[in-house]
């Protein structure tokens, strides 16, 4: 091994000797705090959707398909709808993560109190859009009601005639605001034939007119939706009272289909029609890693923050609306957009930096004070590679009168030649020379010859 890389090996292992256990502390602390603080989200989730071909099935795959870009792959639970959603997040065993939301499908609590207790392990992510309700019904049976093909109030569903209301399938959020519309029109339920099929059973029934008219509350990407503005014979109820509606109960708002937003060139629909809406949120456990709500909440603006039939760029996602306590991490979002180290580095890299920097600042402020205390054991170290020769040449310089001559010449010939195989950083050379000169000196006090200074 060449003389000079072997001189830098020992410089690297005695320096590395002196500063391991500082380097070990703080490896130590550091595995301590990233146990602790968990900085990297598990790379799977569960997200509670709802019926197929609904607005809630659409949106969740591209929420699995945004964060399938960052390496979480996002399980999606096919649902009845809201109510369902919110009994999967609050049994323990479901293993359901997130789910949409319906506003005002949590309704039914004797208190506020009994409302809070329930939704005290739950937070919210931010309202996401407006899920207008959507009363289809036939003209034909409008006609046989009022004798107009046009359905002009709740009250007209309740005229003679056996009016069959599909109102949504059990567990969805549907089934509850439509009795409190009823109740609040003072329209008797049991004038009507209520039916609780799934969305798509219930626009197959629709059109074959085995029911006269059905209920979504669903956005307007919903493909079922899509289709049944565009089927001649289908009539989409308008609500003149929608602003009375929004004041009476606190989780609808008032909302304006356009006229032509459908399709500008058949100008469809032909008219203004005034509906209400509920807000859907994306509800999250308490316990979902904040690197995962940080995910979701950039997801929510990238597929819900254009401009849509009822809402303006920019709208959403928002905190109105939100019903339940807002996220830390979601608040963080809203208040100061996405963390500066996203926007440059990868995912994983900028998460682990962001939930870390605090830690490793404070290590380092624990180890600085420390380190002042390397580069005097580092000396110690080196020089004690020399010094510990001086006793041994003392001793020998000591026992002159004592031992044979050609004893302590040979002992010290031994210790010259050990002296010799020494390696030091050059910046300790003087000292090494001093020992090789120091051993001489000795050398000609025992032959006799010279001075003895």
């Amino acid at each position: 091994m060449p003389q000079a890389l072997r001189h830098t090996l020992l410089s690297m292992r005695d320096l590395l000797a002196t500063a391991g256990p500082f380097i070990l502390l703080a490896l130590v602390l550091l595995a301590i705090a990233y146990k602790v603080l968990d900085p990297n989200p598990p790379k799977k989730v569960v997200l509670a959707t709802g019926a197929d071909q609904g607005a809630y099935a659409e949106f969740g795959k591209r929420y699995a398909k945004a964060l399938a870009q960052h390496g979480i792959q996002v399980e999606l639970r096919g649902t009845a709808g809201a109510a369902e959603n919110l009994q999967l997040l609050r049994d323990p065993e479901s293993g359901v993560d997130l789910a949409f939301v319906q506003g005002g499908a949590d309704m039914e609590y004797a208190s506020q109190a009994d409302y809070e207790a329930a939704n005290a392990d739950l937070m919210s992510l931010g309202s996401l859009f407006y899920e207008p309700v959507w009363l289809f019904y036939r003209e034909a049976s409008a006609q046989r009601a009022s004798g107009k093909p046009v359905l002009e109030s709740f009250a007209d569903m309740a005229r003679p005639g056996d009016w069959k209301l599909n109102i949504g399938a059990p567990g969805s959020g549907v089934p509850n605001l439509v009795k409190r519309l009823l109740e609040a029109n003072r329209v008797d339920a049991g004038a009507l034939t209520l039916v609780q099929k799934p969305s798509t059973p219930a626009v197959v029934a629709l059109l074959e007119g085995e029911i006269d008219a059905l209920v979504f509350a669903s956005a307007p990407e919903s493909p079922l939706v899509q289709m049944l503005l565009q089927t001649p014979g289908v009539k989409l109820f308008d609500f003149p009272q929608a602003e009375a509606y929004s004041r009476r109960f606190t989780f609808l708002s008032a909302v304006t289909l356009p006229r032509g937003v459908v399709d500008l060139a058949r100008d469809m629909p032909s008219a203004n029609i005034r509906m209400i809406a509920p807000t859907a949120t994306l509800v999250a456990k308490e316990t979902l890693h904040p690197a995962l709500v940080q995910l979701f909440v950039q997801a929510a603006r990238q597929i819900h923050g254009g401009p849509g039939w009822f809402q303006r760029k920019g709208t959403f996602p928002s905190i109105e609306n939100t019903e339940r306590t807002l996220a830390p991490e979601a608040e963080r979002f809203y208040r100061n957009g996405a963390p500066l180290l996203q926007r440059y580095l990868p995912f994983w890299l900028a998460n682990l930096i962001d939930r870390m920097w605090v830690v490793m600042v404070s290590i380092i402020a624990i180890l600085i004070p420390l380190s002042r205390v390397v580069p005097p054991l580092y000396q110690f170290r080196v020089r004690s590679r020399i010094f510990r020769w001086y006793g041994q040449l003392r001793r020998l310089e000591d026992s002159v009168a004592e031992r044979p001559l050609p004893e302590l010449l040979t002992e010290l010939d031994g210790l010259e030649d050990r002296a010799g195989r020494i390696h030091v950083p050059l910046s300790y050379a003087d000292e090494l020379y001093a020992l090789r000169s120091n051993i001489h000196m000795v050398r000609r006090r025992l032959q006799g010859h010279g001075p003895q200074t």
